[in-house]
């Protein structure tokens, strides 16, 4: 009989579900996907639900059950937090240690009620950083690597250092809690006016807007940055540890003035201090890195923890770093320690051997729900919907590379979702990258979010170092890597302009996923994990020239990527989209008879936003 293992996050971000037989990942998906509530969480009932029934297994034929961190442990920590900060601290406090000790401190307990059984052997709880680390290595592609993780914070460790070699993993160096990047990155976050642990993307988005003209300031007043990389922060400039907001008013009285209010404009302060946050962010990142590399002699690295997601940070780390190689885990935030926590069981508890795949054994992370034709066919029909069924994979590709070059956006699903915040050609929005008007039509008639958020390019693979500076040696699978556009691609612009008025420009030939600083960032594809999309995209560059095409992901702003396809039609009806399709069948808006007008509003109350 195999040997099931399932892993859990929960409770603090992003909760997750992933379950393995006899080591293979067999699922793994985010609970936000299922209840349409993002970020959600709660305890994954419906992912692990959904992980059961693609095992084909009940709870009773657990033989594992790993949790992604140490309750008890991270108990501790707030409680120690508190007592050093008291008697500041009470109100969050109170707020916080009724649910801990309701719940959080009988994780057993609660595991057992929500799956209705004990497992077979027994409950494993790994460290939250061994979570990330073991996320980052087993999948990936190397025999040995070093692993950095970062993130806000586990239990105690904010940043990792560590060692991968086979079957096994050994973290080596740590910096703890309350000195943290991510929760640095966090700080400006919320400064800027955006939601900590979901506007981080944001931040990152609006660097490029502004100049590093606070740099200086961050360095010389919030941290001590050393050369191996570890660092230090002021904490008389930071509430997190105490409070209900990340900063406070000598944080304030630092850059001059109280943080922005959500909704309100934004201003070039806003955007200089987004890239002054960035731009020591990635200073931290390449010294880490290339500590790293120092202490542990290997050739690659493996990245994984919420700071991992800052593809321009990685960027940086694959163009001017010391490693060969890098691999960053898609799921890299709290949802890929569900998968970590599963394989730290099978390869570090069970001591089973690991096999290395030339790719790696992630499957593309296309480890989410699928839906049969038959069943999509069923559906549109008692829904009234006009669609055209292609019955041969040539005649769907060329349909839609038709569609796409006609200026229409596609709403893209097929086959499973994608386990992670990245869509990656299953859950995607499409469209002309070479396109002018095409940044500006997705994002306020599609997306419904800020214009100033860049879209990324997807591109054939064996094409992608004719449009980036990458090189043909490296990969780019996941969406997690920030390159330039290559200078031939490039177009002369006028120089001087600030701000927002930089997207007014033309950049490059493919002008649709050009950020205002020239950087793109790119999702290679290719035919072996998701064949339908690469045969598409062969289609459109025969027809058109480019291999390039914009891929974003399949919901709008606040919205959790779809995972169902009513979720995708629900989304194609409240949004300007023009097609959508639902595998082989292809829905134009044009043709539906009574299809209703977009209630923007409407669409966006159904997620409780703005």
């Amino acid at each position: 009989m195999p040997t099931h293992i399932l892993g859990i996050s929960a409770f603090y971000h992003d909760s997750a579900a992933a379950l393995l037989s006899d080591g293979e990942i067999v699922a793994a998906a985010q609970e936000e996907r299922f209840t349409r509530k993002k970020h959600d969480s709660a305890y994954p009932a419906k992912a692990v639900a959904f992980c059961l029934e693609r095992a084909g297994i009940k709870p009773q034929e657990l033989d594992f059950v790993a949790f992604y961190d140490k309750p008890v442990l991270k108990f501790h920590r707030l409680l120690e937090t508190y007592i050093a900060f008291a008697p500041v601290g009470l109100q969050s406090f109170r707020k916080a240690i009724p649910i801990w000790l309701g719940e959080k401190l009988h994780m057993k307990r609660l595991l057992t009620k929500q799956l209705g059984c004990k497992p077979k052997n027994r409950y494993v709880f790994p460290e939250h950083h061994e979570s990330h680390a073991a996320s980052a290595f087993f999948p990936s592609p190397f025999e040995d690597a070093a692993i950095i993780t970062m993130d806000g914070v586990g239990e105690w460790a904010t940043t990792t250092i560590g060692i991968g070699e086979g079957n096994k993993i050994k973290l080596t160096r740590e910096i703890r809690f309350p000195h943290s990047l991510g929760l640095l990155y966090s700080a400006f976050t919320y400064y800027c006016g955006f939601k900590v642990n979901s506007g981080e993307y944001k931040l990152m988005g609006l660097a490029p807007y502004g100049e590093p003209r606070f740099a200086q300031l961050i360095r010389d007043h919030l941290i001590d940055l050393r050369e191996d990389g570890s660092y230090r922060l002021d904490l008389r400039y930071f509430n997190y540890c105490q409070g209900l907001t990340m900063t406070n008013a000598k944080f304030d009285a630092l850059f001059g003035a109280p943080p922005r209010t959500a909704e309100t404009d934004l201003g070039q302060r806003h955007m200089d201090l987004a890239a002054s946050i960035q731009q020591v962010t990635e200073e931290v990142m390449l010294k880490t890195a290339r500590y790293a590399q120092k202490v542990t002699g290997k050739k690659n690295l493996c990245l994984a923890g919420g700071v991992a997601l800052n593809c321009v940070g990685n960027g940086v780390i694959l163009r001017e770093g010391p490693f060969d190689k890098i691999w960053i885990q898609p799921a890299a935030g709290d949802a890929g320690g569900a998968l970590g926590a599963a394989q730290l069981v099978w390869h570090n508890l069970l001591n089973k051997p690991r096999t290395v795949m030339p790719a790696d054994s992630q499957r593309g992370s296309l480890l989410g729900p699928s839906y049969e034709s038959s069943d999509i066919k069923a559906f549109l029909d008692k829904e009234n919907v006009t669609y055209e069924e292609c019955t041969s994979e040539d005649q769907l590709a060329d349909r839609v590379a038709e569609l796409i070059d006609q200026e229409n956006v596609i709403g893209w699903f097929q086959g499973p979702m994608e386990f992670g915040p990245r869509a990656l050609g299953s859950r995607s929005i499409i469209g002309d990258a070479r396109s002018p008007k095409m940044q500006s039509v997705m994002n306020l008639k599609i997306k419904f979010r800020e214009s100033f958020r860049p879209f990324a390019p997807i591109v054939l693979r064996d094409h992608a170092s004719d449009y980036f500076e990458i090189d043909p040696k490296h990969d780019s699978p996941y969406m997690l890597i920030v390159a330039p556009v290559r200078a031939d691609k490039r177009l002369e612009v006028e120089v001087g302009l600030e701000g927002l008025d930089k997207l007014k420009q033309l950049r490059s030939v493919i002008p649709a996923v050009t950020h205002v600083d020239n950087s793109a960032r790119l999702q290679t594809v290719d035919g072996e994990h998701n064949p339908r999309l690469a045969a598409m995209m062969e289609s459109f560059h025969k027809r058109t020239g480019s291999p390039v095409l914009i891929n974003t992901s399949f919901n709008v702003r606040g919205e959790p990527i779809v995972c169902t396809p009513e979720d995708a039609l629900r989304c194609f009806r409240g949004t300007d989209m023009d097609v959508l399709v639902l595998e082989n069948f292809v829905i134009c808006r044009k043709v539906q008879e009574n299809m209703p007008e977009v209630d923007r509003e409407k669409y966006l109350a159904a997620f409780a936003l703005d």
